[in-house]
């Protein structure tokens, strides 16, 4: 398995969860270590590219990140 090409400067861990290390492990354990693809982070990113990521948009977020596409 391979990490997200993202995981090592995602604005979400760095900035949002770096006081939760516990819950910050859980989350990179489900959505960015192997099928990222059902991160919402990354959906957008792929789809829209880096800068139309939202900062506060968590990884379990997908039908906020399926409205952030469709909106485009």
């Amino acid at each position: 398995m391979t990490d997200c090409e993202l995981l090592e400067n995602c604005i979400f861990f760095n900035e949002k969860m770096e006081n939760m290390p516990t819950t910050m492990e859980v989350y990179k354990n489900k959505y960015c270590r192997g099928d990222n693809s059902i991160c919402a982070r990354y959906m957008v990113f792929k789809e829209l590219g880096r800068e139309k990521v939202p900062g506060d948009l968590f990884p379990n977020h997908k039908d906020n990140a399926r409205k952030i596409i469709s909106d485009g």
